[in-house]
């Protein structure tokens, strides 16, 4: 389920991105000479369902992976700015924030003396 989610999660980062990037063309052409409205009609919905998935995804990986709430407000608002889920993605993932290996429910106990 862990590796799953986490899977998932990548996913929506990338398609996030790419529909941002979808968007901004279909906003170019919308505003620029050609005045073509279909490019924004296509991927406007297109991107808001992708943000939603991101946004929710971001709070089920939070959860599964023990996210600090900086972490999370961080993730989520990455949403906002173009491409910027790719740069958390990487960051999180150098951190080891996306590391599926499970992890142990109780600690060790330390040493005393």
């Amino acid at each position: 389920m862990r590796e799953k989610v986490t899977r998932l999660f990548v996913a929506a980062a990338i398609a996030e991105a790419c529909s941002w990037l979808a968007l901004l063309v279909g906003m170019l052409v919308k505003y620029g000479p050609p005045g073509n409205e279909l490019g924004v009609k296509i991927f406007g919905p297109i991107h808001g369902g992708l943000f939603v998935a991101y946004g929710l995804l971001v709070l089920a990986v939070a959860r599964l992976h023990r996210w600090s709430l900086p972490a999370t407000v961080v993730a989520l608002a990455c949403a906002v700015p173009p491409f910027a889920t790719l740069a958390f993605e990487r960051w999180a993932r150098r951190r080891g924030m996306l590391d599926t290996a499970a992890r142990p429910t109780t600690r060790e106990p330390a040493p005393v003396g």
